[in-house]
């Protein structure tokens, strides 16, 4: 990761005592098939059918049997008494139903089912793998394993019909579905194991194709929505990232496997396989902790709580259980875990996490959570100051100087001017003092002091802007610009009208007058889009037929939506002090340097300068500074059709080309305009190969040519690309147009039915990656005559063997065969063919035993290593050598704790500071916890005796249940019992 995270301990994990044996046994059941959360309670679907409402305290509000089926998703709508809840047997098609909690039937005191409908699949029996209900519950969308979403449109509340449509259809399964409105429209988000796609719905339920905005998708049950900023949330075991409707936000990169993701506030919880189960090798393991309790590391899962604008690890625990949910209730989160375990996660006050931050010094960290926590301007002024403190103390001025600065309402100046005047820090001071009357809290002592300081570093030029205030010459606009460019001062004139907003007139200037084409552009370059736009069209061929290359890019950041106008400031960076005129004075020479004066002070372009100076007044140097483009954001405008300029490409096909490449790069562009763009730039590559410029410039052209017209999409028509390859003599088209329909296996059956086997080889290799298949066609087309077989060679031959045998195409017996012929009318190998074959076949299976044998025996030594090294460490004293703390890095300084498993650690990194005996050492704390936690599960799990029947009961192998609970360690965890 390019920015490590930081990890704390921000909330406090508790286990949830259950208040009666019912709840008690509802959950340790394993019973719960779906949860949801809201109006203030937790609602509970189980396999059998029923929903059960919890209120706070966890006790049971109301039970009853909504449906027949098992309850696969819930929803609550928050504020109402509205519950929509979906089941599924996968006998029939799914059952949706809508209650109203708060209408009981006197009969049977059941809430009131306001309607109910069945989930339309095609007839397809899929299990649903995702769902989602706008809070209206006027559109809900139902997501499919077998790649379908269905979206339900209309009042079912009231029950008044509804219709349903299918509005997405894939091979891939869905794996999650997020609704979004947005005023009156309504975007539907779908994730797909491969895909993230977007798609727009109107109020009758239909909408736009489907938009993919991601070409990698996520598991199920990763992806979620943020209720603040209604972004969608997707978790990948790389990075956390965020979609919008205009496209995705940045990731953030935390590498874990992931499960399960949902939100809390400003925390992503995210719970997936711990490390220790996902990224360790297996034997290493088993070796390590025996197989039994390797395999219960294997089962271990990481709950995390991720911040990310902080990049901080709020919270994180290893479970020896998976989670099966997460949800908030009750202003905390909890999760739920397979073995039925309920656990509750209290964020800790915010002035308890601020004290763990300034603990560690990471004042920065502190201030992003402040600011993010709402805290107050006078609070955060507080720890501004207190991270001034600190860097003064470092030595570190001018960022102490920075944060007393941010802290001047909060702080008393006299303090810091103090401390400052000590060190002799003048222009530390002088920087304070200009913020203390920028803020009006000046006093007629602080400016005393601040002109002192002037004085003492002889800042002449700081000490008249201060006690001066220049004014605005007036003239009359047209008059001087007219006057300028008769006279051939064409800068003056340009800055003129530059300043006065007169954008075209700048422009006009600087191409007619002054033949400045570089500045012209750069000037246009400056200005906003919709004042730049008519300038390009007007100068556009003038532009590109002096400044081909600038110019071009110009046009291609316009038309792709990336134009950012640029920015230089001038600044003057030396005063020079010279006499003045006579009758002059040394703070001003008069209304002659007014103009000279005023450049100095305005944001102006690198070309926009007075010529000359003014006689009587001193010149100063200045310094031209050019912004970062990247640094802009790109404004908001609606860029003009790309056809609108292509005429003022005329005669310069190059710039032409790089201008359409640059439009197709843009998906929007290539969306709208694709027509256009595609078949002008197959027209102009075709154009550049006609140039007379030898065969490898025409072959570089035909190459550009033919991969356009390569792709599975292309939107040209069929008639355009063989008139303009018919025109071109571009033989390739032909045959493009034809691959593009995908017959791939008919192309090479053409080919063996003609018998021209180099043509059907070429084609094998060029199509075999993408159809398999080919590969046994093309064993069975060779070995069906031998002239074809003396025509390809051997090596052909073993090439199509060894991928056959490699990708599994073939089982061998059907290798063997094809090759020798099943009849008298089969194939024409000889059985010397087949014998390489077959003895790297054996001999690939005799390796392998040898490997496991070998296996075996590394495992027996390892383990009487392990042995020997426990007896070490019990018997044998243990020598400390580390110089470097194990979290921090730093070099190792007392007071100083050392562990047996050979991490050293400064104490002040240990959390307590290891004034704890028992403390234990925090790189295998993680490891010995999950060690910990599955024998006290055993030993739990030990007196259980219920469990162990019913395992028995629905077991198929009684004696491979018993051995597998033997395997758990309960005759361990009995007989410590019973020594007990």
């Amino acid at each position: 990761m390019a920015i490590s995270w930081k990890s704390f301990d921000f909330f406090d994990v508790t286990q949830v005592a259950l208040p009666d044996d019912e709840t008690r046994q509802l959950f340790e059941s394993n019973d719960i098939s779906s949860v949801c959360t809201g109006s203030d309670s937790l609602f509970l679907g189980s396999n059998d059918g029923y929903v059960s409402i919890l209120g706070k305290g966890w006790k049971g509000i109301r039970r009853f049997q909504a449906h027949e089926a098992r309850i696969t998703h819930m929803r609550q709508v928050e504020g109402t008494s509205l519950l929509v809840t979906i089941a599924e047997d996968m006998s029939s098609e799914p059952t949706l139903k809508a209650w109203a909690l708060d209408k009981l039937i006197k009969r049977t005191n059941m809430p009131t089912c306001l309607s109910t409908l069945t989930v339309n699949n095609g007839r397809r029996q899929f299990p649903i793998s995702a769902f989602a209900a706008l809070d209206d519950l006027t559109q809900i969308a139902v997501g499919f394993a077998n790649g379908a979403v269905t979206v339900i449109r209309g009042d079912l509340v009231h029950d008044l019909g509804t219709k349903q449509r299918i509005v997405y259809e894939s091979e891939e399964p869905v794996t999650g579905v997020q609704l979004t409105t947005q005023e009156s429209s309504t975007t539907l988000f779908i994730s797909t194991t491969s895909r993230i796609l977007q798609l727009a719905l109107s109020r009758r339920g239909q909408g736009s194709p489907p938009k993919t905005i991601e070409d990698s998708g996520c598991a199920a049950g990763c992806m979620t929505a943020d209720p603040k900023t209604g972004d969608i949330v997707v978790a990948r075991d790389d990075a956390i990232y965020t979609y919008r409707l205009d496209g995705r936000g940045p990731p953030r990169a935390y590498e874990s496997p992931k499960r399960l993701v949902s939100m809390h506030n400003d925390y992503i919880a995210v719970a997936g396989p711990s490390s220790v189960s996902s990224s360790r090798d297996p034997e290493a393991l088993r070796r390590r902790f025996g197989s039994a309790t390797a395999d219960g590391l294997f089962n271990a899962w990481t709950f995390v709580l991720l911040e990310p604008d902080l990049r901080v690890v709020a919270h994180t625990e290893t479970l020896i259980s998976p989670v099966r949910f997460i949800f908030e209730v009750w202003g905390d989160l909890f999760t739920i875990t397979e073995e039925g375990k309920t656990y509750r996660y209290h964020e800790k006050p915010l002035q308890q996490r601020l004290e763990m931050l300034y603990q560690r010094n990471m004042f920065p960290l502190a201030i992003e959570l402040a600011q993010n926590s709402g805290m107050n301007n006078e609070q955060q002024s507080l720890i501004y100051r207190r991270f001034g403190d600190h860097l003064y103390q470092k030595s570190d001025y001018d960022g102490a100087m920075n944060q007393y600065i941010r802290a001047i309402d909060a702080t008393e100046p006299s303090q810091v001017i103090r401390k400052f005047l000590d060190t002799q820090r003048i222009h530390n001071l002088i920087l304070y003092l200009e913020k203390l009357h920028h803020h009006e809290k000046a006093t007629s002592d602080h400016t005393t002091l601040l002109l002192n300081c002037y004085a003492k570093l002889k800042d002449i030029k700081k000490l008249e802007e201060f006690i001066m205030a220049p004014g605005d010459l007036k003239f009359d606009l047209d008059t001087a610009i007219t006057m300028c460019r008769q006279g051939g001062y064409y800068q003056q004139a340009a800055y003129l009208a530059k300043k006065h907003g007169e954008t075209e007139l700048v422009v006009d200037i600087l191409i007619e007058d002054s033949k400045s084409y570089d500045e012209a552009l750069d000037y246009i370059w400056h200005q906003d889009p919709a004042i730049a736009y008519p300038c390009m069209q007007k100068y556009a061929r003038v532009l590109i037929e002096h400044c081909p290359k600038d110019a071009t890019k110009l046009f291609v950041d316009y038309y792709t939506s990336n134009y950012r106008p640029r920015r230089t400031v001038v600044v003057p960076i030396e005063e020079v002090s010279g006499a003045a005129a006579p009758g002059g004075s040394g703070l001003a020479a008069g209304a002659a340097s007014a103009v000279q004066n005023l450049t100095n002070l305005l944001i102006l372009p690198s070309y926009i300068s007075p010529a000359t100076g003014t006689p009587g007044s001193a010149r100063p140097n200045e310094a031209i500074i050019l912004t970062d483009e990247d640094d802009l954001p790109i404004p908001k405008y609606n860029p003009p059709p790309p056809r609108t300029a292509f005429s003022s490409f005329i005669d310069h096909p190059d710039e032409f080309i790089t201008f359409l490449e640059a439009c197709l790069e843009e998906e929007k562009l290539r969306e709208l305009h694709s027509t256009d763009l595609y078949t002008t730039l197959f027209e102009m590559y075709l154009h550049k190969s006609n140039e007379k410029k030898g065969s490898l410039h025409k072959e570089e052209w035909e190459a550009k040519a033919k991969k356009l017209i390569e792709g599975d999409h292309v939107p040209m028509e069929s008639s355009n690309v063989l008139l303009l390859s018919h025109l071109s003599n571009f033989q390739d088209g032909t045959v493009l147009v034809k691959e593009q329909a995908g017959l791939l296996s008919d192309i090479f059956r053409s080919y063996t039915s003609a018998r021209d086997t180099r043509g059907a080889l070429k084609a094998l290799r060029k199509y075999g990656p993408e159809e398999p298949q080919l590969y046994p066609a093309a064993l069975a087309y060779l070995t069906s005559d031998p002239r074809v077989l003396e025509e390809a060679g051997p090596d052909e031959l073993a090439a199509i063997l060894t991928k056959i045998d490699k990708d599994g195409l073939m089982a061998p017996l059907q290798v063997v065969q094809t090759l020798v012929g099943q009849n008298s009318g089969g194939g024409v190998a000889t059985m010397g063919m087949i014998k390489p074959y077959l003895r790297d076949t054996i001999t690939r299976e005799r390796k392998e035993i040898a490997q496991n044998r070998n296996r075996i025996s590394t495992l027996r030594a390892d383990t009487e290593k392990r042995r020997s090294d426990l007896e070490d460490l019990s018997s044998k004293p243990a020598v400390f050598q580390a110089t470097r703390c194990s979290d921090c890095g730093q070099g190792l300084d007392l007071p100083a704790v050392h562990f047996m498993c050979k991490h050293s650690f400064h104490q002040r990194c240990l959390r307590g500071g290891g004034e704890d005996d028992e403390i234990e050492c925090p790189k295998c704390a993680g490891e010995n916890e999950v060690i910990r936690k599955m024998r006290e599960g055993q030993r739990e799990r030990a007196g259980r005796h219920e469990i162990f029947k019913a395992d028995l009961e629905n077991s198929s192998d009684r004696f491979a249940t018993i051995s597998e609970w033997f395997s758990r360690g309960v005759m361990d965890a009995q007989g410590s019992t019973q020594a007990s």
